[in-house]
C-alpha cells in the first residue's frame, strides 16, 4: 500500500473523529446504530479512538429484525461485552407482536422495511436526538444525497430536498422539539476504504465476510443462505457453495457471492476488481429502482 493512501486513509479517519466529537458536542442522547456489518463495526471502532482513553460516550442501538445471522449476533454481543458500553435493542418481533406492522406474505417476504417503525419506536422510546449510522455515499444513489447531519422531522421521516448545507464542515445540528438527526462519519468512505482501514487497523469483522462453505439457495440472481426462515420454491435446490458476503442485513434478503477470498488481503484485492455495488445482491434493493429512497424517506437507516 502507498505512503499516499495511508495518508489519505488518515484524513478520513480525522473526518469521521471531527464528526463524531461534533455529534457528542452538539447533542444530548445519541447512539451508535449497530447491525454487526463492516460499517457500523468501523463506526464503533472510530468512536473508540475519537474518546480514547474514555469509554466510547454512545450507546449501541440494534434494531433486532429477529432473521439475523447468529454469526452476527454473536459478534454484536461479543463486542458490547468487551467495549462495556449499553446496548439498545429494538425488536420488529415485538412490533408485530403488538400489531404495530404487519408480516410480510410470500416468496419475497422480508422484515427489513418493518425495521422502520421499530427504529422510530425505538427512537422516540429512549428520547434519542441523534442516530449515528454506517451510511456511505457509494452505497447506493439514496445514500448518496445524505449530509454529514441528516434532519429527519418529528415523524421521522428524510426530505432530501430540506437539508441544512454543509458549507466549510460547519454542521448544524439545531433540531426543534419530536424531530431528531442521524450522523454518517463514514460518507466519504467507499468500500475499498473500508476494507483497507479495517486491514491497516486489524480490526476484528464476523467471519461471514470471510469465504467459507454455506448451503444457499439461487434467488434473485444471488445466493440467498438457507435457513429455517426461506421457504422454498418449486424447483429451488439447497446446494453448497464457498461463498462470502459483502454486506450484512436480514438474512432472508442478504446474498452471497462465490468466492476464494479468505483473508483480508484476498478480499481488499477482489473488492478492487468489482464494478458492482456491494448493495447488489440485496434482493430488498432490487424490489424497484427507488426502493432505498423509498425507505429512507420513512424513516429507514
Amino acid at each position: 500500500m502507498s505512503k499516499y493512501y495511508l495518508n489519505y486513509l488518515d484524513e478520513l479517519e480525522s473526518e469521521a473523529i471531527y464528526i463524531l466529537r461534533e455529534v457528542w458536542a452538539q447533542f444530548e442522547n445519541p447512539v451508535i446504530l449497530f447491525s454487526g456489518g463492516k460499517d457500523s463495526i468501523l463506526v464503533t471502532h472510530l468512536a473508540k479512538k475519537a474518546f480514547y482513553p474514555s469509554k466510547i460516550p454512545f450507546a449501541l442501538m440494534h434494531v433486532d429484525t429477529g432473521h439475523n445471522f447468529s454469526e452476527t449476533i454473536k459478534f454484536r454481543d461479543d463486542l458490547v461485552e468487551s467495549l462495556g458500553v449499553k446496548l439498545i435493542i429494538g425488536s420488529v418481533q415485538d412490533s408485530i407482536n403488538k400489531g404495530r406492522v404487519s408480516e410480510e406474505k410470500g416468496k419475497n417476504a422480508t422484515r427489513n422495511a418493518l425495521q422502520i417503525t421499530t427504529l422510530l419506536d425505538a427512537i422516540e422510546e429512549n428520547k434519542i436526538d441523534c442516530a449515528i449510522g454506517g451510511g456511505r455515499r457509494d452505497e447506493e444513489k439514496a445514500r448518496a444525497k445524505e449530509r454529514f447531519f441528516s434532519h429527519r422531522d418529528d415523524f421521522g421521516q428524510w426530505d432530501p430536498r430540506n437539508q441544512r448545507p454543509e458549507l466549510w464542515n460547519l454542521l448544524n445540528g439545531k433540531y426543534f422539539e419530536g424531530e431528531h438527526f442521524r450522523a454518517f462519519p463514514i460518507s466519504n468512505w467507499t468500500e475499498m476504504d473500508v476494507w483497507n482501514y479495517i486491514k491497516r487497523e486489524e480490526i476484528e469483522i464476523p467471519s461471514l465476510y470471510l469465504a467459507h462453505e454455506r448451503e444457499v439457495v439461487w434467488r434473485n440472481n444471488s445466493w440467498i443462505p438457507f435457513s429455517e426462515f426461506l421457504k422454498l420454491e418449486e424447483g429451488e435446490e439447497v446446494v453448497t457453495k464457498k461463498i462470502r458476503f459483502r454486506t450484512l442485513g436480514d438474512i432472508t434478503i442478504t446474498g452471497g457471492i462465490e468466492s476464494e477470498a479468505d483473508s483480508l488481503e484476498k478480499v481488499a484485492l477482489e473488492v478492487s476488481t468489482m464494478r458492482k455495488t456491494e448493495r447488489g445482491d440485496r434482493s430488498d434493493d432490487k424490489r424497484s429502482e427507488t426502493a432505498m429512497e423509498d425507505r429512507k424517506k420513512q424513516g429507514y437507516f
